[in-house]
């Protein structure tokens, strides 16, 4: 991931904090190379199925992260009101990235009643349940932790993985709308979360809370990747 030279000038809580999420965000990554679908993509074996698949179940999760951030927002008290403005944003950002992706399964073959249909799986069911449960929390700043893997994800691998799926499938870049969206924004998002990293909301009460976050959402999203179609 990405050091920016504004990461280089937060307060010495911000860096600490920072510096332990990108731990957690290195053993994810290597974690993501160990996925079988992930893998037959960085070996070239990726097929139009594969792709499929994994925008099948994709959608209930994105479907999800605008719910889950709205709840979030509702969730924060006046003395959060900056955050909750931001945070309200971001999830007017996001509200319509599903479409995005259900254009992108349509270009390879697949039907729109199928991915509009699709159950989630069962790490889908545990990451949904997860974050909704501490959305619903009072003032729930951990949740910048679960912001930072998801956020994360698009910054590091979207692009890559947008081109290598054009490679192996042959197909034009409007075939993964979804992820090079991501992997060109979700670099200012994160940009915006550091920022925060750097504000009155992380103290030495939030900041362990932040960290176990985004451990949890790691571990679910990955097991969200693992359990594809089983439901």
């Amino acid at each position: 991931m990405v050091v920016t030279e504004k990461e280089l000038t937060l307060n010495a809580r911000a860096q600490e904090l920072l510096r332990k999420l990108l731990l957690v965000w290195l053993d994810f990554e290597r974690s993501l190379g160990k996925i079988p679908i992930l893998r037959r993509l960085e070996q070239g074996r990726f097929t139009a199925d594969d792709y499929k698949t994994l925008l099948l179940n994709l959608r209930p999760q994105v479907i999800e992260g605008s719910r889950w951030i709205t709840r979030a927002a509702s969730s924060f008290t006046s003395e959060f009101a900056e955050l909750r403005s931001k945070v309200i944003g971001h999830a007017y950002d996001e509200h319509r990235d599903y479409q995005m992706l259900e254009s992108d399964f349509v270009a390879v073959g697949g039907e729109l009643k199928n991915i509009r249909s699709a159950p989630r799986n069962i790490g889908t069911e545990a990451l949904a349940s997860f974050l909704m449960q501490q959305a619903s929390l009072p003032n729930p700043v951990d949740l910048l932790g679960a912001m930072f893997i998801i956020e994360g994800l698009g910054q590091k691998m979207a692009q890559g993985w947008a081109q290598k799926i054009q490679q192996a499938l042959g197909v034009s870049a409007d075939a993964t709308k979804f992820l090079s969206y991501h992997g060109l924004n979700d670099s200012e998002h994160l940009a915006k979360l550091h920022s925060i990293l750097d504000s009155d909301a992380v103290t030495n009460e939030t900041a362990p809370r932040i960290l176990k976050t985004a451990k949890v959402v790691a571990r679910l999203y990955l097991l969200q990747l693992e359990e594809l179609d089983n439901v």
